[in-house]
């Protein structure tokens, strides 16, 4: 399955200095958690928070959720103690924050091989400054463990001096060069978090836009805005059963020596059969995980 066949409609950051928050965690419907030690924890917290991130995830009992632990920067008085416990802890990735240079992503590899971080554990990266942007491509290509780009548009408004608009145009160029950046290297990618609570039309359109520019799915930063999202990140019923419908019209036209097929006047050719393949392998583990999520409560 590609690395971006996972579903990620919706990741919500949670924060780690509070201890409740992470346990309620485990009952909501999010696809993935973002533990953080970054933004959400004052100084004097910290190392307080960074224990009890990592206990709560060698403690388990967050089903099929993704879990990801935000760290502090390398140059911060936290960072590397935030990677090595964070190595040991079972979490399925690594976050770093404000992601400049290849260089970066690599040296915080460095720091997880060298505290015992698996094989499996992946590296996620904030997009948000002008830098991360333009070096987007080499961050995405570092290494084999880079498995996502996160969005970070609050700090990349403030980084840019630009407005904060429905339609989000100001941003439009830096999401788009993320975003190819992503694909070209098979890696997902989130859209930035929505801040205005009680504008739920405008979180609405934001989903919407961020689908159609072609994100995986957004981050979140309250757990209102779980289900909204999944509702505009999870494919339509009629989309999947016409990707099943396509997929066994191909197969069919294959076993007869035919490298296209036509279905309801439409002519469908491989690379709509692998769009259709990665939209119902979505669909069935998105499926999969809600039946997961139901079952535990």
């Amino acid at each position: 399955m590609p690395k971006t066949a996972r579903p990620r409609r919706s990741v919500l950051y949670m924060p780690g200095s509070n201890v409740r928050a992470l346990e309620k965690a485990k009952s909501l419907l999010a696809d993935g958690l973002i533990l953080d030690l970054e933004d959400a924890v004052a100084p004097d917290a910290k190392e307080t928070a960074r224990q009890q991130v990592c206990d709560a995830v060698k403690g388990g009992g967050y089903g099929m959720r993704e879990i990801i632990i935000r760290v502090n920067g390398l140059a911060t008085p936290w960072g590397y103690g935030d990677i090595a416990a964070a190595s040991r802890s079972g979490a399925d990735a690594i976050l770093l924050p404000k992601v400049e240079s290849a260089d970066a992503i690599r040296h915080l590899e460095a720091v997880m091989k060298a505290n015992g971080a698996p094989e499996s554990m992946a590296i996620w990266a904030m997009m948000e400054t002008p830098r991360s942007v333009l070096q987007s491509q080499h961050i995405a290509e570092s290494t084999p463990r880079m498995t996502c780009l996160v969005m970070g548009t609050s700090d990349l408004a403030k980084e840019l001096d630009c407005a904060h608009t429905r339609e989000r145009l100001p941003f439009i160029t830096s999401l788009s060069l993320c975003m190819l950046a992503a694909r070209a290297s098979g890696l997902a990618i989130l859209d930035g978090v929505y801040l205005d609570l009680k504008d739920e039309s405008g979180f609405e359109f934001a989903c919407r836009q961020g689908a159609e520019l072609g994100f995986d799915g957004k981050t979140l930063i309250h757990p209102n805005q779980v289900a909204a999202c999944n509702k505009v990140f999870t494919p339509k019923a009629d989309d999947v059963e016409w990707s099943r419908k396509i997929i066994a019209a191909h197969a069919a036209a294959a076993e007869r020596g035919e490298g296209v097929a036509v279905v309801d006047g439409k002519l469908i050719e491989n690379l709509h059969v692998e769009s259709a393949q990665r939209l119902v392998k979505m669909a069935e583990a998105i499926e999969k995980m809600q039946g997961s999520a139901i079952a535990a409560q």
